[in-house]
């Protein structure tokens, strides 16, 4: 099993789209995170659900957490307000890793090895150019493994 038979198409969102399109991507599919790509579709970054969330939560309440059992529910259903005018790439925390990328090539175990190095959930699986993997042209996003996926096959289900 290669990665490229493995990969699965996996929403995107590029840095500059609205994060509150972004968090209507991650709730109607029901995504842990979501892939974000720069222009050319190329891998830059994984954007949790709970970093969005994160910033739903006005940060006096983050500083102190008690104050959240006083905030009714008319006001907690214009919490997401807050990402209104947020970019995608404003919403990254500034310490994001690079996301898990594989090789089309890459085989099951190498994929596992990848996310068991990283704890990431999911791994982007990209298409080097005719080059190979020294190539310096990112390559073409063909999808994404998730941890769920692949222990799926591992397991021996179709």
């Amino acid at each position: 099993m290669r990665a490229r038979d493995l990969a699965e198409p996996y929403p995107t969102v590029a840095l500059d789209d609205q994060a509150l399109d972004a968090a209507r991507l991650l709730a109607v599919h029901r995504l842990p995170g979501v892939l974000v790509v720069d222009g050319p579709g190329t891998p830059r970054a994984l954007l949790p659900a709970s970093q969005l969330v994160r910033l739903l939560v006005p940060g006096y309440i983050m500083e102190d957490p008690t104050l959240a059992a006083v905030i009714d529910e008319a006001h907690a259903d214009r919490l997401c307000e807050a990402l209104t005018g947020l970019r995608v790439r404003d919403c990254l925390p500034t310490d994001a890793p690079a996301p898990s990328v594989a090789d089309a090539d890459d085989t099951a175990v190498e994929i596992a090895t990848l996310m068991a190095r990283t704890r990431s959930p999911l791994v982007a699986v990209v298409e080097r150019a005719p080059n190979g993997p020294r190539n310096p042209a990112p390559g073409r996003l063909l999808g994404v493994i998730t941890a769920s996926h692949l222990l799926h096959r591992l397991l021996g289900n179709p």
